[in-house]
């Protein structure tokens, strides 16, 4: 931040060396881009995600349907022992909630039958809890709400926003440190001209 207050000032400034101005220089654009360039580029990345989650939320809306599950006695589940079918993220959740045996209705009017995952650990024979099905009956994830799309939207565009920030200070620490090691090695040649003769009386005279 001090070289990019000290570009103006540096510009006649004979004790100014070219990699000083070339920092400046760097440090500003830098600046620039962090300020600018990184809250667009995130402005730009949440509308694009946000415009494509609403679509896949009204879409899941649509092809996912609400139905009333009603957990059964021993007795029913024996009746009825067709199991639902359940996906890879139905197996895992049924890991951490508690599965009872239950029948619903699908939105065709078919009767399923099969273990359900619930959060009601008191759920007893005859409770009814709600659940999501598709087309075919089968128990499914919740639709995504739009103002879940939206908190999603909104994650993604800050997350693009730190991340370009990131990569512009990386990209300028990088660029400092090339310039730092050509000045040193600048000065280490002007020493190795002028060392021999440092001290003695009447040098370069």
């Amino acid at each position: 931040m001090r070289a990019v207050v000290g570009l103006w000032r540096w510009r006649h400034n004979p004790l100014c060396r070219t990699t000083d101005l070339a920092e400046a220089w760097v440090a500003l654009v830098a600046l620039l881009m962090i300020c600018v360039a990184a809250p667009v580029t995130g402005l730009v990345t949440g509308a694009l995600t946000h415009a494509s989650l609403q679509q896949s939320a009204r879409l899941e809306q649509e092809q996912r349907h609400p139905a009333t599950a009603r957990v059964l006695d021993h007795d029913e589940r024996a009746e009825n022992p067709r199991p639902a079918a359940r996906d890879t993220e139905a197996a895992t959740d049924h890991q951490i909630r508690r599965s009872v045996p239950a029948q619903w209705t699908g939105p065709d009017g078919t009767l399923h039958t099969g273990p359900l995952t619930t959060a009601r650990h008191d759920a007893a024979p005859g409770d009814t809890f709600r659940i999501w099905t598709d087309g075919r009956g089968r128990p499914v994830d919740p639709p995504m709400t739009e103002e879940t799309a939206l908190d999603h939207a909104v994650l993604a565009g800050i997350g693009t926003t730190l991340l370009s920030a990131g990569l512009v200070e990386g990209v300028r620490r990088v660029v400092v440190w090339q310039l730092t090691q050509r000045r040193y090695a600048r000065l280490d040649r002007a020493w190795a001209q002028a060392g021999p003769d440092w001290g003695r009386t009447g040098a370069g005279s």
